[in-house]
């Protein structure tokens, strides 16, 4: 498995941005997608953005699209994500999340992915 440690959270106010990031612990990290998770107190976690291995393509959920991008940096093994425009409703535990042989079909899924940080909270609040 693969150690992912998120970090960037914070309290903003809506219409901020905010970049998270997550670091991982292993030397094949271009061999893994990775991807973006948040659950809300009380619901469900749900998908927010992923990225295929290599650097290839990108996913995202309707709620954050033209406003979050997901990136990587292979040399830094780390994954990226902007926020921008935020909104109360994007109020969450974030997570970062990393698996191998995920197709197309499955980057949404968080079942998909064998390994998971512990998260970063973010609040979106006037």
């Amino acid at each position: 498995q693969v150690q992912l440690a998120e970090s960037g959270g914070g309290l903003v106010q809506p219409g901020d941005s905010l970049r998270l990031s997550c670091a991982a612990s292993t030397q094949s990290f271009r061999s893994y997608s990775l991807g973006w998770f948040r659950q809300a107190p009380g619901k469900e976690r749900d998908f927010v953005a992923a990225i295929k291995r290599y650097g290839g393509s990108t996913f995202y959920a309707d709620s954050v699209k033209g406003r979050f991008t997901i990136s990587r940096d292979n040399a830094r093994n780390t994954v990226y994500l902007q926020m921008n425009n935020l909104r109360p409703e994007d109020t969450a535990v974030y997570y970062c999340a990393a698996g191998q042989g995920l197709i197309t079909s499955t980057m949404h899924s968080g079942a998909a992915y064998g390994s998971w940080g512990q998260g970063t909270q973010v609040t979106v609040s006037s």
